[in-house]
């Protein structure tokens, strides 16, 4: 898509305070080029009024392991995204992309069209870095050890980040997010070196925090960008209002981005605590900005309202509920692995840690059960965290965990049996909205779609993101109706892609009935655009009994229609087919699955003609799948049902 089509689009979706404001902030951009409104020269500091430390460094903690990873920075060896290892030295090249090698252009920020592969390279691969978690693991390192190396390492970084990125110019200064997360490592890693910085290091970051508040202020995101977006932008300016109250403007800063917090907290959350951008890896984004303003809010003595910690605790008991007993969570919506703030070694998925803080805050035991332990992050955040987990009750051994089942307001419902044993069945169905704001920007095409695991082996999946900028096949397919557990009419998906985070024509998903754990029926209406309309309601019901999984695609309309039915299995799984069945067996765990429609399932793995088979745990990475299509055609209103036998024991 042109640059051209994708404004064109945009405009579309604006209404006239968005296209009036977007006037008046492309006003002030031209105006900062000339260099008008900008805070070229900070007041002096107050340098008596240094707000309380967040962080603090615990005892036990993987020093081993925060070192290793400090002693590779050092070494010049980067991990970002999908480049482990990559040889960026060390300082980096802070304004030129890792994966493309294209150096982005010294103009300024506000004006640089970040989109533009061809200007920028991989505008995701120039952020990450610049957003400064690694200076917060040497910081870490120094707090640890003491060992010299690791502090002057942290100055160098930052020193060279500030000589590169001079205010205002370059893509670090495009996105007043990427300043919100720099703005809250910042902080983590100035409590952590504190009583070790020189005048010049202390006065040097000084200014630029400073300035980094002043552009955000100037530069908040709205209206139909006001997503995830404007959460961490209010949670940076906030941190660093708390950290640094240094200036005169910072009463100012704190008190907007409070009230923003507040209010945004409220708003980007249903009152089920499911976040509204429909993606269960930017609901764990949103959750852990609120925690970290919350534990910057106390250690400065106030709080946030209770109806907003209410809608933090209703968020915690969501990712819980769709969390199988194996630790593993539906990849639903957007995914870009984005951490606000990496205080352990680890690489594994953020979601068992996020529940462990959230038991820690709440004092909840069953947060306590699904998270299973403590790691490193929780250590740092949570002062005697040890000791208020083990104040916590311990599950009986083989309990049975009694998960919230339906999320009405979200529209995601579980199915299922003995959950949190061995012996679980959970199914996650979707029949939530396609995603937040006018843009939905992070949600997927996948209405009336579910995932399935048994005993925690994921076995039914969705495939994930891949790619948001580049790649734009991929990031289409990866979103598309055709890479989900639902029905496709007529090659479309159900809704229109209008660029890479926009959408058009929405899907409505409506759940008509949810009875416990063994029925769910609910309808969407994406294809009912077509010139004969189709209607697509879906009946799910389980079978404990049996072990079985019956799905019922009712197809309602008039004329004729190519029709496709898609199973997306995760890695591991083995498929086999005989006629118009489909045998699935990983490890011990089997699925038998029958459906009389067309001419039998067809399978694919790493295809790339067509693109199908394919998942992505992890930004910018993708391995092949198995995937099964059943392919035909119906002539007026059809039901296509199809038999799923859960087998125990099955060889692969």
């Amino acid at each position: 898509m042109t640059a051209l089509a994708w404004k064109i689009n945009r405009l579309k979706l604006m209404g006239p305070a968005e296209v009036v404001w977007r006037m008046h902030q492309l006003a002030r951009r031209k105006a900062a080029a000339m260099g008008l409104g900008l805070a070229s020269y900070p007041p002096v500091p107050a340098l008596d009024r240094f707000g309380a430390a967040f962080l603090a460094a615990p005892a036990g903690v993987d020093a081993a392991a925060l070192c290793m990873a400090a002693d590779s920075l050092l070494a010049g060896r980067w991990n970002v995204f999908a480049l482990e290892g990559a040889p960026l030295g060390f300082p980096p090249q802070w304004n030129r992309d890792p994966r493309t090698g294209t150096t982005a252009p010294m103009v300024p920020g506000p004006s640089i069209d970040y989109r533009d592969a061809s200007l920028v390279g991989d505008i995701k691969y120039l952020w990450e870095p610049s957003r400064h978690l690694e200076l917060v693991t040497l910081a870490q390192a120094w707090r640890c050890t003491g060992e010299r190396k690791y502090r002057d390492g942290a100055r160098t970084l930052l020193i060279s980040w500030l000589d590169q990125c001079p205010y205002p110019q370059g893509v670090h200064w495009a996105s007043s997010l990427e300043l919100g997360v720099r703005l809250l490592n910042w902080s983590a890693a100035w409590q952590l070196l504190a009583g070790s910085l020189d005048d010049d290091w202390r006065h040097r970051w000084l200014n630029a925090v400073y300035k980094h508040c002043h552009f955000i202020s100037h530069h908040l995101s709205r209206h139909s960008s006001a997503n995830n977006h404007l959460l961490g932008e209010y949670m940076g300016l906030y941190i660093a209002s708390l950290q640094w109250p240094c200036w005169p403007e910072s009463v100012r800063w704190r008190t907007v981005a409070e009230r923003g917090l507040a209010e945004q907290g409220l708003q980007q959350n249903w009152e089920d605590g499911v976040n509204k951008e429909q993606a269960i890896y930017y609901h764990h984004e949103v959750m852990d900005m609120m925690l970290l303003c919350q534990l910057a809010a106390q250690a400065n003595g106030c709080s946030f309202p209770a109806e907003w910690l209410q809608r933090l605790e209703r968020m915690a008991e969501f990712l819980a509920a769709v969390m199988d007993v194996g630790g593993n969570v539906p990849m639903t919506g957007d995914a870009d692995d984005a951490r606000m703030l990496r205080l352990d070694a680890s690489t594994t998925p953020p979601y068992r840690s996020l529940l462990a803080s959230a038991a820690l805050l709440f004092e909840r035991a069953d947060f306590k059960a699904k998270a299973g332990a403590l790691d490193d992050r929780n250590r740092w955040l949570f002062a005697d965290a040890d000791a208020r987990w083990a104040a916590l009750p311990s599950p009986m051994p083989g309990a049975q965990e009694t998960p919230r089942i339906a999320f009405p307001q979200g529209g995601y419902y579980l199915l299922g049996k003995d959950f949190g044993t061995p012996r679980e069945v959970r199914m996650v169905v979707d029949c939530g909205p396609l995603g937040y704001l006018s843009l939905a920007a992070h949600g997927h095409a996948d209405a009336l779609s579910f995932t399935l695991s048994m005993g925690g082996q994921e076995m039914l999946v969705d495939p994930g993101t891949y790619a948001y900028h580049t790649h734009r096949q991929w990031r289409d397919y990866f979103r598309s109706t055709a890479a989900h557990n639902t029905v496709q009419i007529d090659g479309l998906d159900q809704s229109e892609i209008g660029g890479n985070f926009m959408w058009l024509h929405k899907a409505g998903a409506v759940a008509l009935s949810h009875d416990a754990t063994h029925f769910f029926e609910g309808k969407q209406d994406g294809y009912m655009r077509l010139r004969d309309p189709v209607m697509h309601r879906r009946i799910i019901r389980y079978d404990s009994k049996r072990n079985a999984v019956i799905v019922e695609d009712i197809l309602e309309c008039s004329g004729e229609h190519e029709v496709a039915l898609h199973w997306h299995f995760a890695e591991g799984c083995h498929a086999e087919t005989v006629g118009q069945t489909l045998h699935i067996a990983r490890r011990d765990k089997g699925l038998h699955m029958s459906c009389h429609f067309g001419n039998g399932p067809q399978l694919h793995c790493a295809s790339t003609a067509p693109i199908a088979g394919w998942i992505s745990r992890s930004f910018d990475s993708k391995a092949g799948i198995a995937t099964a299509a059943w392919r035909g055609t119906i002539r007026g209103t059809s039901t296509i049902v199809t038999e799923i036998t859960l087998l125990e024991g099955a060889s692969s």
